[in-house]
């Protein structure tokens, strides 16, 4: 059997290589997407090989991801529950597409990943792979083996050998990628309990930011960012100055408990510095652009948009067709954004549009002759008569 693994070199995919090598007898090919994980992709090609792998890949998406994934996500103002911005859930149906195309060019026989049985991880990477490959067999060690606890990975791990990045002390998670780092388990399933400071890698704490704020101009066309401060960039160098700019001033730090899509409740921190930015300088754009019943009927879509991203239902018809719908409302969006980053706060400070739904010689409370006061009264009337005429009814 040969089987392609998503291997982060982290304590479950390090266990898993020599798992799979005892358990299936199975030829390992090791899969690693950079996402932008920076320094925690070095050296995992020598590991992967060290622990047991036949073939390692360790792909560039960082474009794709932004430019295919993150941006589209962004122009449909996604955001789940309490202010996540999706940034593992965005991530894991691209991590499973190139899982697939690695299959079917090595003549594989499954795909396998770290995802746990109580997670949203296991249910994305599956239902995407079984998206793009009907046929597809998946080994899922967490949902197999007999270990029930990270614990019981640590003592693995040290029992044959295999380096990992964990220790009983500090047994939290994290993934890392372009659009955020999350943070879950261990000291973080105490609700009560504050993150450690020395947990946090993108972002300074906002106290401890500096004391004098900083503007940033974003230049947005049909809803994707294109410039920062006047000058033109990729998707992805959108996000590497984003990221940097907003981790500067401590920008992105949310502490949430959220509603896992297998029906449990889990604490999760998350680091978000450009995204947070990007999603602010959007709405700000938006709010001179886009039509009212437009922008209404779209956020009552983005729920079950984000829902969809969230649950792993990216490669989904129902998907699609929202992101059609999403995209043609931000077809609108073009203009820029001015934001102060401060001591964790992202503010909108001015935004301006080549064309604009906003009129000051309309809106203004100065006198004019472009809105007639008047009006106003036949049209409060006429959405008053259905009340009206049921306390007339009620006398």
């Amino acid at each position: 059997m040969k089987v392609v693994l998503a291997y982060s070199g982290g304590l479950d995919t390090s266990v898993i290589i020599q798992w799979l090598l005892d358990e299936y007898q199975a030829e390992v090919i090791a899969f690693s997407a950079d996402l932008g994980q920076e320094e925690e992709l070095s050296g995992l090609d020598e590991k992967a090989k060290n622990s047991g792998a036949s073939k390692v890949y360790i792909d560039d998406l960082r474009e794709e991801f932004a430019r295919d994934f993150v941006f589209p996500m962004i122009r449909a103002g996604a955001v789940y529950e309490s202010g996540y911005l999706l940034g593992t859930s965005i991530a894991r149906p691209l991590i499973a597409k190139r899982m697939v195309e690695i299959l079917q060019e090595n003549g594989a026989d499954a795909i396998s990943h770290g995802a746990t049985g109580k997670g949203n991880d296991q249910v994305r990477f599956e239902v995407t792979a079984y998206a793009l490959a009907p046929g597809v067999k998946v080994i899922a060690p967490w949902r197999e083996w007999a270990f029930n606890s990270r614990t019981d990975l640590i003592n693995y791990a040290k029992k044959h050998n295999i380096p990992v990045p964990v220790t009983v002390e500090k047994p939290y998670s994290m993934d890392r990628n372009l659009l955020h780092i999350s943070f879950e388990g261990g000291i973080l399933e105490d609700p009560w309990a504050e993150p450690p400071q020395d947990m946090f890698k993108l972002s300074v704490a906002p106290e401890d930011a500096p004391d004098t704020p900083e503007e940033v101009i974003i230049d947005y066309e049909h809803g994707d960012a294109v410039a920062v401060n006047g000058t033109r960039m990729s998707p992805l160098d959108v996000m590497l100055t984003l990221n940097k700019l907003g981790g500067k001033h401590g920008v992105g730090r949310i502490d949430l408990v959220e509603n896992r899509f297998v029906g449990m409740k889990s604490r999760g921190v998350y680091e978000t510095p450009g995204g947070t930015i990007l999603h602010r300088g959007r709405e700000a754009v938006e709010q001179l652009t886009m039509d009212r019943e437009v922008l209404h009927l779209r956020d009552e879509l983005v729920p079950k948009y984000a829902g969809l991203v969230y649950n792993g239902f990216w490669f989904a018809p129902e998907r699609e067709m929202l992101q059609a719908a999403m995209d043609e409302a931000a077809q609108c969006v073009t203009g820029t954004a001015r934001l102060k980053l401060f001591k964790g706060q992202c503010t909108v400070v001015g935004r301006r549009a080549p064309v604009s739904l906003y009129d000051p010689a309309i809106s203004t409370f100065e006198g004019n002759e472009a809105y007639d006061q008047k009006d106003a009264d036949g049209f409060i009337k006429l959405n008053a008569l259905r009340l009206r005429t049921r306390a007339a009814n009620r006398a």
